[in-house]
């Protein structure tokens, strides 16, 4: 109708058209969301023709033995660094065989933060073939869920940004 807005689709929609009509496949590598990312993804009808997967890997260990993150990158730069989100979906990718990942480690809170590391503090990393993305956010201090679900929005909009080659 005239005057009518059309609003965008909502992000986990958008990423699973977009992976269907690539035939490509995305997983993911969570520690502070949780298996967040993965449910806003299945949420959508159709998933399973993109979602291959995920895993939690909120314990260090989980991350070197699910997704083999090098132990000496966790010891080195801690498991919220840039180098572990890093090695998070790329370790993610190769052990799943798919053509993406999203991955997302961070501070959540209520306690974990330093004045070097925050509460807030997340690295959300989106891992391709051509390259690996890693985004720094720092939400500040608005409380665990909050932090949490900024970190999924975050991590959905970084893997559209990927999908569609929109540079910020």
């Amino acid at each position: 109708m005239p005057g009518e807005t059309v609003s965008a689709p909502e992000p986990g929609k958008q990423i699973i058209d977009l992976l269907t009509e690539m035939k490509k496949t995305i997983v993911t590598a969570e520690s502070c969301t949780g298996g967040m990312i993965a449910a806003a993804l299945t949420d959508i009808p159709g998933a399973s023709a993109a979602l291959y997967g995920g895993y939690v890997t909120y314990a260090n260990t989980a991350k070197t033995r699910m997704i083999h993150v090098q132990a000496r990158l966790i010891r080195d730069y801690g498991a919220v660094s840039n180098q572990v989100a890093r090695a998070m979906a790329d370790g993610a990718r190769n052990t799943a065989h798919a053509d993406y990942a999203v991955a997302v480690t961070g501070i959540a809170g209520p306690d974990g933060g330093t004045t070097h590391k925050p509460v807030g503090l997340v690295y959300v990393a989106v891992s391709s073939e051509l390259a690996t993305v890693v985004i720094e956010h720092r939400f500040g201090d608005l409380g665990r869920d909050a932090i949490r679900k900024a970190s999924v929005q975050a991590a959905l909009d970084l893997v559209i940004q990927v999908l569609t080659g929109i540079e910020d």
